[in-house]
């Protein structure tokens, strides 16, 4: 009997590494990797999107966590920039939330920022409206990220 339960839970394991995840309805839980972003403000769109810096987020089922930095090469601190941040987040259909609790700079956290994601094969797209008064922020961005890991 213990034999044939521990069968079937390794089977059970097996099976659902293979699979991607959902989180509400849409697969976002995993790796993405930034590849297009602009930001609107004032009728003036402008790409933010920057080739010589890489950054992804990860997606688990209950959290999100973004880290960016600067891929050439220098010798001072500016050319070899850091950043990161994460919190939680909620997907309720295509409407996702994020619950920013850590980043580095600190007027940052404890705000909310809803998208519209969209999901299609191995590309996310997040639309929707960054808004911070304590750093006068507010524009619309649009994130086009792809998948790179599960």
């Amino acid at each position: 009997m213990k034999l044939s339960i521990l069968f079937l839970l390794v089977i059970v394991g097996a099976n659902s590494c293979n699979k991607p995840t959902k989180v509400g309805s849409l697969p976002i839980a995993g790796t993405w990797q930034l590849v297009a972003a602009t930001s609107t403000a004032k009728d003036s769109t402008v790409t933010t999107f920057n080739p010589g810096v890489k950054m992804i987020k990860i997606i688990t089922a209950t959290h999100f966590a973004f880290l960016s930095h600067n891929i050439s090469t220098g010798k001072d601190s500016l050319a070899n920039a850091f950043s990161a941040g994460g919190g939680t987040y909620s997907l309720q259909d295509s409407t996702y939330t994020e619950h920013l609790e850590y980043y580095i700079d600190k007027q940052w956290e404890n705000n909310s920022f809803s998208f519209v994601i969209k999901i299609a094969g191995d590309t996310l797209v997040q639309s929707g409206v960054e808004k911070n008064e304590k750093v006068g922020v507010d524009h619309v961005i649009v994130e086009k990220y792809k998948r790179i890991g599960r």
